[in-house]
């Protein structure tokens, strides 16, 4: 198989007997229930190398969920996960079946660095070639037309050396928000969904998602809101009852808790939290700035050493907070180093913490 199977995650999962409440079911797949992300850093050799040696660093410990974007980093973050795989590959120390690779396609991205006329290339790299049309962008950096959509998969496969892409997001669709009505918004949106029902029948992705920012945190009178039950039905009208879209993406950390303790979807009668929306619409919710790009990992207040007991860092804590959450499938923690890598997986051989402690710490105590 050219993607993660049940067979190979359940198979990878076994491997580390000291880190079974560590995965968690997605599509039948075993995750772990961290994940290795790949916005930050610069777009150079020396930040590759590092992506490369903590990827492999991950893979080697039980960290099988890996994501990224085209535009991370001018595709370079790609590429280096494309790198570190081809090697664990060849080497036989994982197989394809064992790994879920998830990136994003949106934001126009540059091929390696940036170039010396922008504006140039991205005309001839997407509107010469008819990818879309000025009319499609939105923000100046933004596009979802379906056969940009489809140029962005065709080359995260190939940066990423692989046949098939397990989770593809639409990435920060609301950025379209700032320009486009609703309506409209909407039924870009489902022709989005369209062509990603496609390349699932093509095998080129397994399911689909969207990542964003704001669009799920926001409350509902915010130009930037999305309404999960609208996307939704955006896909149900692209792929009917059988729909792929299976999974959100958006920021949760101590931080920004919106999505656990802010009610902005409404749903039926009531107006409730996304997490609480994602479950009742069975969709897996991965979370990004489980840190808070690095600013949770020190200096945290001294309740969180007690709530979260047994740990060696915030970093540690942080993350034990995110996944632990009552609907969080995974949390998502940019890495770029080695160490960084051993420090944060270490907690994922503690038991997520009950719901209780999530309460205790927005509590009025």
């Amino acid at each position: 198989m050219n993607c993660a199977t049940p067979e190979g995650t359940k198979k990878y999962a076994e491997k580390f007997k000291d880190l079974k409440t560590n995965y968690r079911d997605f599509m039948g797949l075993q995750i772990s229930s961290i994940g290795l992300g790949t916005y930050l850093g610069l777009p150079n050799d020396a930040d590759d190398r590092l992506y490369e040696e903590a990827v492999q660093a991950a893979l080697l410990s039980g960290c099988n969920l890996l994501d990224s974007a085209i535009n991370y980093r001018c595709m370079r973050s790609e590429r280096a996960i494309g790198k570190a795989l081809k090697a664990l590959l060849d080497s036989g120390k994982i197989t394809r079946e064992e790994v879920v690779v998830c990136t994003k396609g949106g934001f126009i991205p540059f091929d390696g660095g940036t170039p010396a006329n922008p504006a140039q290339y991205f005309h001839d790299e997407y509107i010469g070639p008819g990818l879309c049309a000025t009319t499609d962008i939105a923000a100046g950096c933004h596009c979802m037309a379906p056969a940009y959509l489809r140029n962005q998969v065709e080359r995260s496969l190939k940066n990423l050396g692989l046949e098939t892409i397990d989770l593809f997001y639409v990435h920060n669709p609301e950025t379209q928000l700032d320009e486009v009505p609703k309506e409209e918004f909407y039924n870009r949106l489902e022709k989005a969904f369209a062509e990603l029902e496609k390349l699932v029948a093509e095998g080129k992705i397994k399911a689909y998602g969207t990542a964003t920012w704001n669009g799920y945190r926001v409350e509902s009178t915010a130009q930037e809101h999305l309404s999960l039950v609208d996307v939704i039905k955006a896909a149900q009208k692209a792929g009917g009852n059988d729909h792929h879209f299976k999974a959100i993406q958006l920021p949760y950390n101590m931080g920004m808790a919106e999505a656990w303790g802010f009610p902005t979807q409404v749903f039926g009668s009531q107006t409730i939290p996304v997490l609480e929306a994602a479950k009742a619409n069975n969709l897996a919710v991965f979370t990004s700035a489980s840190i808070l790009q690095a600013r949770l990992s020190k200096n945290l207040p001294a309740i969180i050493a007690e709530t979260f007991p047994g740990f060696e860092t915030d970093a540690q804590r942080a993350i034990q907070f995110t996944r632990s959450t009552p609907g969080v499938t995974a949390a998502l923690v940019g890495m770029k180093h080695k160490a960084h890598v051993e420090e944060n997986l270490k907690t994922a051989a503690t038991a997520p913490a009950g719901e209780d402690k999530i309460k205790f710490l927005f509590s009025d105590k």
